[in-house]
């Protein structure tokens, strides 16, 4: 990986249909956001296009021929597959890449959060606050395409992401590289002032209607929450995510920002 690449992204999200023709996709490196497989689909290259797309972290939804047939009037072949508008990434190559340039790694968790307008607010604070990549599950999360690239003002095409098939490896595997991961909970003890954000860390994000999901806040390293007053319950996420970030970036500036 040699930098930060910006993708040209189609102005629709393009669908490819068929088997062959999605193998030759997977085979050679087309970013795949999902596969629609028709329930009971059987043969070959449906198994190289199970085994593919398992291998590239690429969810595979299971639906009844009338789905398929209502996405795409052509001969799918029991297979349709939408093409993603930007590039993921592999997860411990982007934590390889951040450390071999010197940097200190700083890593979005978002779980659950369902609002495209969300997503492309966070990646717009995100790439504006240091932050070198956003991971995301491969499921329960809104999709990166048209809509959030726009409500990002592009920052999706900018900031690397990395799609897992579980947020609890992910946390595994940053652990594995030395890397705390913190949970914003809005019932935690400590306030977000007094985390420690000089380390290199990964900050988990939840949904604004039900939080973090339990077991991944049960092996963050710490959690904390904003100081808020008056009694109102919560704030939006994306607003939430730019006030965690512009305190670790005071944290870990040598200035205090303004």
């Amino acid at each position: 990986m040699e930098g930060y690449h910006k993708k040209p992204r189609p102005k629709k999200s393009a669908l490819v249909s068929g088997r062959q023709p999605l193998v030759e996709a997977l085979r050679g490196g087309k970013p795949i956001d999902k596969i629609l497989m028709q329930k009971g689909a059987s043969g070959e290259a449906i198994t190289i296009i199970r085994q593919l797309a398992t291998e590239r972290n690429i969810p595979v939804q299971y639906v009844p021929i009338e789905k398929l047939n209502a996405v795409s009037r052509g001969n799918h072949q029991g297979v349709i597959a939408y093409t993603a508008a930007i590039q993921y990434q592999e997860l411990q190559q982007v934590i390889s890449f951040v450390i071999e340039k010197g940097e200190t790694p700083l890593f979005l968790i978002l779980d659950s959060i369902t609002d495209v307008r969300n997503i492309g607010a966070i990646a717009r604070s995100a790439l504006c606050l240091g932050v070198q990549a956003l991971i995301i599950p491969d499921k329960g999360v809104a999709p990166l395409q048209e809509d959030a690239i726009k409500s990002s003002a592009g920052a999706l095409e900018n900031i690397l992401v990395c799609r897992v098939n579980s947020l609890m490896k992910a946390v595994d595997e940053l652990h594995l590289n030395g890397i705390r991961v913190f949970a914003s909970e809005m019932t935690a003890s400590n306030l977000l002032s007094a985390c420690d954000f000089t380390l290199p860390c990964a900050i988990i994000m939840g949904n604004e209607e039900k939080g973090v999901y339990p077991a991944l806040l049960k092996i963050a390293d710490e959690q904390f929450k904003i100081p808020m007053t008056g009694d109102f319950e919560s704030l939006n996420v994306s607003v939430a995510t730019g006030i965690i970030l512009y305190e670790v970036q005071k944290q870990r500036s040598d200035t205090t920002l303004p």
